[in-house]
């Protein structure tokens, strides 16, 4: 792989992603992400021709993939009993800090 993430694209990445790295996570995130683009690379030298394209995993041929189960209706558990065990409710939803400042 000739080009390689450098530190200023993995500070531009964690500020897209609302990351907050610190200086000590910068080293093997770049690490991290070198070795992932260094695979790809490695996979896109195999040979796939005559490797027919899947849209999905589903359209395999094989016996190894069980019969999908029937979908079907069942009860689901009672908003009552689900809301106990929650650590903090409004009595119809959970309460869950705020993640997403803007």
């Amino acid at each position: 792989m000739a080009e390689k993430v450098t530190v200023k694209d993995v500070e531009r990445v964690a500020e897209l992603a609302h990351l907050e790295l610190a200086p000590e996570e910068i080293e093997p995130m770049l690490r991290d992400l070198n070795a992932i683009l260094d695979y790809v690379a490695e996979l896109s030298q195999i040979d796939t021709t005559g490797v027919e394209p899947l849209a999905q995993v589903s359209e395999l041929e094989s016996e190894a993939i069980a019969e999908t189960r029937a979908d079907r209706q069942e009860t689901s558990l009672a908003r009552s009993t689900v809301m106990q065990q929650a650590p903090e409710t409004d009595g119809a939803f959970f309460k869950v800090p705020k993640v997403i400042e803007r």
